[in-house]
């Protein structure tokens, strides 16, 4: 979406839901900039191509809206709600929406740069290319999101959910899985030797059957799993 595309961009208000439905009866996409949305009830909406920059959206509903191709950029939007939302090809950057809910969200396409998604719900979301880079995910809830053949760069997976996640063909730069939760998670073919492996339990060990991993990280593998090296 190229900025010059929007019909209008309002600024530094407290935004109703009447006024967004005043706007939508416009017909063109709209950019919003440090504008306030906290507990703004928006589901359902069609806002695909708006732009949000520096808004606030804190514990804000989106369940269901259509968000397709629409941009984010430093807006802060802890709890709010993308449940269930079609954010195919959205494009995040530096937003802190720490314990949001993107369940059953289309990701399809969608960038998050430099955003903060710890404790992030990111179950059952239907992921196609969806692109992580600097991104927090601390504790999140990834149970079987597909990260296949991508190459994840400064991605913080620390204490996540990654139970049945398929990593397969990925490579890992400066990111961390330190105790996150794998069981079950595929990783044949991938690149761990950028990826903080700390806290690995027995039980864990052969989910890295076939993934490539540093001297370093052997090492540290086996100590951690109680063995001494001669």
């Amino acid at each position: 979406m190229e900025q010059n595309s929007l019909a209008r961009q309002i600024t530094g208000e407290t935004i109703s839901l009447k006024q967004i439905t005043d706007l939508l009866r416009e017909g063109t996409p709209v950019a919003l900039v440090e504008c306030d949305l906290d507990e703004l009830e928006l589901g359902r909406l069609d806002l695909a191509g708006w732009r949000f920059e520096r808004c606030c959206l804190r514990r804000a509903d989106l369940g269901g809206a259509r968000l397709e191709r629409t941009q984010w950029r430093s807006c802060r939007g802890a709890m709010a709600s993308f449940l269930g939302a079609d954010l195919t090809d959205a494009v995040f950057t530096s937003c802190d929406i720490n314990n949001a809910v993107l369940r059953s969200a289309r990701l399809s396409g969608a960038s998050f740069t430099g955003c903060k998604l710890t404790g992030a719900d990111l179950t059952e979301a239907k992921t196609v290319e969806t692109h992580f880079e600097e991104t927090l995910l601390c504790g999140a809830k990834l149970t079987g999101f597909s990260f296949r053949r991508q190459t994840l760069r400064r991605v913080d997976m620390s204490q996540a959910d990654l139970r049945k996640a398929d990593f397969r063909e990925t490579a890992f730069e400066a990111c961390s899985l330190r105790d996150a939760m794998l069981m079950g998670a595929r990783f044949d073919k991938a690149d761990l030797r950028g990826a903080d492996l700390g806290g690995l339990r027995l039980v864990d060990a052969s989910l890295y059957r076939g993934a490539t991993i540093s001297r370093d990280q052997a090492a540290g593998l086996l100590a951690e799993l109680g063995f001494k090296l001669g």
